[in-house]
């Protein structure tokens, strides 16, 4: 009985992420595609090292700004793996709230962009975002006339508190135009 209890509540937890606005329609998982991602305001979190081992470095200036500015959360959170950097979407009704940077959080505009992306499914760990990048990359070196601009990037879709089985992520590397 408790351990049904237990799971209903996480169940809820990781369901309440889907309240949030997302910022363009997820890659289902095992699922490759070309898409663009809309034009939008994010907020930047940056640090010296790898992403992988900063901890909540990253996370919570930006959780901090959103909650110091009244801003929505919004899915999903983009990271750069070296070094690391988080990004949050700033919802279109609320760009007027995220205009000031700060010592730890940059207030970027970014124009649209047409990425390669990769679904998939587990916990935010290194080994999965390696997995999912290495099928990426090998896919898109297969196809004729795709030119890779940069290095791949992590997506996340879930909260903290989604049970590891239920996560959603994916990779995406930008492409140019055309």
């Amino acid at each position: 009985m408790r351990l049904s209890i237990v799971f209903s509540i996480f169940l809820i937890m990781a369901s309440s992420a889907s309240a949030y606005e997302k910022a363009f329609t997820r890659t289902e998982n095992g699922v490759i595609e070309l898409k663009t991602l809309p034009a939008g305001r994010l907020l930047e979190s940056t640090s010296s090292g790898d992403y992988f081992n900063q901890g909540n470095s990253l996370f919570m200036p930006l959780f901090r700004y959103i909650s110091d500015h009244d801003i929505s959360m919004t899915t999903p959170v983009e990271a750069q793996i070296n070094p690391g950097k988080m990004y949050f979407w700033v919802a279109p009704d609320q760009v007027e709230k995220a205009k000031d940077d700060t010592d730890r959080v940059r207030v970027i505009d970014i124009p649209q962009r047409r990425v390669a992306a990769i679904g998939a499914k587990g916990s935010y760990s290194e080994s999965n975002y390696e997995k999912a990048k290495a099928k990426l990359m090998d896919w898109v070196g297969k196809q004729e006339g795709l030119t890779i601009l940069n290095e791949p990037y992590a997506v996340y879709w879930n909260g903290p508190f989604t049970p590891w089985f239920m996560k959603r992520f994916e990779v995406h590397v930008q492409l140019a135009e055309g």
